[in-house]
């Protein structure tokens, strides 16, 4: 190998002497940064472990790597012995001196073993490099190497642990679900339970045999280690069974107020029962009492409400909770929506009554009223007075002619008071030409 081809011109001692230094300098720091990667813990796991996929896949190229980076690492070792025992020789260092330590120390004079086993490697047995090209490539493999360390063992750091924890709570919310009957092929939740606890066996088996498969690299970083754990399948069970937790939670709920949700169960629907009966009863009055007016039928309870209460307080008796509450759920809005049929029903019924007893009252206050004008003794106002009264108090009344008798009274006041006329239905006794009626009155 020539000198002055390969590695340049000859060295002077300075040259050689700052040259052995920072090799020197680089040598404590690629051991050190070896015995660090030889006693990393992650390292350790990787060497005990039974790996599976591509874990298992990364892991036997990275261990050749590193059993390769120690080769290299003693290869450096004896060139860099070799160049510090050619300068101790003598103070000053001969021209046969600095032409041996310039070609040692920058031409390609280290031999090492290549692996064929490497990605890329050229197949051969052995490499001749430069003591800086050899740093280069243990630093490349280094780099690989302890990228792959380093995101095992966060995986296994972060997930494990997670994993269990979760696979704990999961056991207690197991415990709660089945004193409350929450089972599987019974309840829907407890299908879930059963699902997350065979999910999280799988994922935990996973992480364990192949954390590789477990781990997100960090975009646009070329840092050792960098990425992050994926937890999307933890994250998505743990929320699965925060939702079962939830709804085990409703069931206790459903358990402790079980009795007094019955209660007002019973309440409501016996309110309802009440006032559908007052409907109906109220339904006769009108059918006796008003005339000519279209009364809505009212239909009586319906039975599948009180079945379905029976079938509430059986699930109550057997502790059937899961059972329970949605069926609670249920009957409490059905119930508040037959009591309001019920109050509709009635209201719609007595409908007639409250106009009669509209028509009343106003009849009465227009009486009150010209009494105290003094106009209590007017013929036409008795008259009137007394064909809407005869009319509202009669059985059974016809309210479209009642209506009509009580406009002609108001009417007939407002006139005597000076009000001028009210706006109503004209009647044949009004007859034609606009003539008021206290002139058809007196005529």
């Amino acid at each position: 190998m020539g000198v002055t081809d390969p590695a340049g011109p000859v060295m002077d001692r300075d040259e050689v002497d700052r040259a052995l230094a920072r090799l020197g300098q680089e040598h404590e720091a690629i051991e050190t940064s070896l015995l660090a990667l030889q006693d990393h813990a992650g390292r350790r796991l990787l060497e005990g472990a039974e790996l599976t996929g591509v874990t298992k896949e990364r892991w036997t190229s990275v261990e050749a790597s590193i059993t390769l980076l120690w080769a290299y690492f003693d290869a450096y070792t004896g060139a860099l012995r070799s160049a510090r025992e050619i300068r101790s020789r003598r103070r000053w260092s001969s021209r046969e001196d600095l032409v041996e330590l310039t070609e040692l120390l920058r031409g390609e004079c280290v031999t090492v073993p290549d692996s064929p086993s490497l990605p890329g490697g050229p197949g051969r047995l052995s490499e001749r490099y430069s003591l800086a090209a050899l740093v280069d490539r243990m630093n490349e493999l280094y780099a690989t190497s302890l990228d792959m360390v380093v995101a095992a063992d966060a995986v296994w750091s972060a997930l494990p642990a997670r994993i269990d924890l979760l696979a704990a709570e999961l056991q207690r919310t197991r415990r709660l679900a089945h004193s409350v009957g929450v089972r599987p092929g019974e309840h829907p939740a407890g299908d879930d339970l059963e699902r997350i606890t065979r999910t999280l066996t799988r994922l935990r088996a996973e992480v364990v045999s192949d954390p590789l498969a477990h781990w997100v690299p960090a975009k646009g970083s070329s840092a050792p280690g960098g990425g992050r754990p994926d937890t999307t399948v933890y994250d998505r069970e743990a929320r699965a069974l925060e939702d079962v937790r939830r709804e085990i939670d409703a069931v206790l709920t459903v358990r402790q107020d079980a009795e007094k949700r019955l209660v007002r169960l019973r309440d409501v629907l016996s309110r309802a029962d009440r006032t559908l009966a007052e409907a109906r009863t109220a339904r006769g009055e009108v059918l006796a009492k008003i005339a000519a007016t279209e009364v809505p039928v009212v239909s009586g309870p319906p039975t599948v409400l009180q079945e379905q209460l029976a079938t509430a307080a059986e699930y109550r008796r057997q502790a059937q909770w899961h059972r329970l509450s949605p069926l609670l759920e249920t009957l409490e809005q059905k119930a508040e929506d037959e009591l309001l049929r019920a109050r509709e029903s009635l209201t719609a019924v007595t409908a007639p009554l409250a106009v009669r007893a509209e028509l009343r009252g106003r009849l009465d206050a227009y009486k009150a009223k010209v009494a105290r004008h003094g106009l209590a003794e007017d013929p036409l106002l008795i008259e009137r007075y007394d064909a809407a009264r005869r009319m509202l108090w009669s059985a059974p009344c016809d309210l479209r002619v009642a209506e009509q008798a009580v406009l002609r009274y108001q009417q007939a006041a407002a006139e005597l008071l000076g009000g001028g006329r009210i706006p109503g239905p004209r009647t044949p006794e009004d007859g034609a030409g606009g003539r008021d009626m206290r002139g058809r009155g007196e005529t």
